[in-house]
């Protein structure tokens, strides 16, 4: 069932981004009287699942889901229609529009892709608002229990303040930001200090195949009392939080931990909060330092908030003044894309480790249906294939912009030829990042 509910979200939200980015191609070359011979979502290399032709265009589903097309008469695209191209010119064709009309046709797709992407924020904000934690309302700092993230220099207990100087305001900014970071500000024990973080951090993080890196710090809540715990007859009980050993006192989990070490293989007297007071039970720790209780690794905002742990801010917006709350949503996640696309780029840093293809998007999706979840990822994913579609390589949106840019600028048209040659390489270079990002997938699917 898991796997149905997230194979439909993954199938949904791309089926949705190809046939609306192909639509921004599709509007205005209808507009500019150019003929579109193909509207596709998914390839139809040989044979297509369904096809029904309207007017001059076969609209149609392929049997390969590796993007969509729309093929323009006139256009040298990745169908490589040679001898169309050596035909006379047609005033219906799309060599023979305008420089600027060519343009606007290119730039539709990944247009629609970055509108997509504000008005699902905007719906967003309107519908569901905000609930975020304040970066000032994490008072005793974060959990770092990462072996990378200790050494570069972050420990439990660190307030984040600042990365490169941009002030951190939420919480939820804190990882994103820190992974592609140089200096960090934070405080510690009262003071404040910069940690330079090495260049190579990311690939570090990747290599040691540790996940979440820097988390809140949580209370120790009992979550389960196995029947084959050695503390079943304790009077321990679900919803139990334990907040002492002995002398040792500890408000989060991290804490307890460590009084679990100092105690190990003894028995205890702890300290445990119920309905909101507190009670002492015998506990026997085990000589590894384990209760045999199953405690809460998450909890939500809620639970944090009732405990007294964090106090989360909500906020409802009205129609309007979700308008610029979802443009600076939109803004804040194109920029940070567009700082991961740099970092990936950038081979010192170890970023490219972390492409992934079709399989890494698949799995950003819930195993539980949420359409609050289905439309942040959408949105992101909108961005994501904007700017991927704008990268100046032949054979992309952007490549084609490129050579129309340089036209205008020129005066002068690049050959026909040419353009193949640039379609044909293009073509070549997006093959290889395909099997470069799938073969990822695979390789972690293996050996990780």
């Amino acid at each position: 069932m898991e796997f149905v509910i997230k194979i439909s979200q993954f199938l949904l939200s791309l089926s949705l981004l190809i046939i609306l980015h192909e639509l921004g191609h599709f509007i205005p070359a209808k507009a500019f009287k150019t003929r579109v011979e193909k509207f596709y979502l998914f390839f139809d290399v040989k044979f297509s699942l369904f096809k029904k032709k309207i007017g001059d265009t076969v609209y149609g589903i392929g049997w390969l889901p590796l993007g969509g097309y729309v093929k323009i008469s006139g256009m040298i695209d990745e169908s490589m229609d040679t001898e169309q191209m050596a035909q006379e010119p047609q005033p219906w064709e799309f060599r023979s529009k305008p420089a600027w009309q060519r343009l606007i046709i290119m730039l539709g797709g990944v247009t629609v892709n970055f509108v997509l992407a504000i008005l699902i924020y905007i719906g967003m904000s309107y519908f569901y608002g905000d609930t975020f934690l304040p970066n000032e309302n994490i008072k005793d700092g974060l959990l770092v229990e990462s072996a990378v993230a200790n050494k570069a220099g972050l420990l439990t207990g660190d307030k984040i303040l600042a990365v490169d100087g941009d002030k951190i305001k939420t919480f939820s900014e804190i990882s994103e930001k820190v992974l592609f970071g140089k200096e960090i500000l934070i405080e510690r024990d009262g003071s404040q200090s910069k940690i330079n973080m090495p260049e190579d951090f990311l690939s570090q993080l990747m290599d040691s195949k540790e996940k979440g890196f820097i988390k809140l710090r949580e209370p120790f809540i009992v979550v389960e009392v196995p029947d084959s715990s050695h503390n079943k007859a304790s009077g321990i009980k679900k919803g139990d939080i334990i907040v002492g050993l002995n002398d040792f006192r500890g408000k989060y989990a991290d804490e307890i931990k460590l009084g679990l070490e100092k105690f190990k293989g003894q028995n205890v007297s702890a300290t445990v909060l119920r309905d909101e007071q507190e009670k002492t039970l015998p506990l026997q720790i085990s000589d590894n330092g384990k209760l045999g209780l199953v405690y809460a690794a998450s909890s939500t905002s809620k639970t944090l908030e009732a405990l007294g742990y964090y106090n989360f801010d909500v906020r409802e917006y009205g129609f309007f003044e979700s308008i610029p709350v979802g443009l600076t949503k939109a803004k804040d996640k194109l920029s940070s894309y567009w700082d991961q696309l740099g970092a990936i780029f950038s081979p010192s840093t170890g970023a490219y480790k972390g492409v992934g293809g079709f399989k890494a998007i698949y799995d950003i999706f819930p195993s539980t249906w949420s359409w609050q979840v289905f439309w942040s990822i959408t949105a992101f994913l909108s961005i994501m294939l904007g700017v991927l579609n704008l990268l100046p390589i032949p054979a992309l949106d952007g490549g084609h912009v490129m050579f129309l840019l340089y036209e205008m600028i020129s005066g002068r048209k690049p050959g026909d030829k040419f353009m193949e040659y640039a379609q044909m390489v293009g073509v070549f270079i997006l093959l290889a990042l395909v099997l470069f990002a799938n073969g990822n997938d695979i390789y972690k699917a293996i050996f990780e």
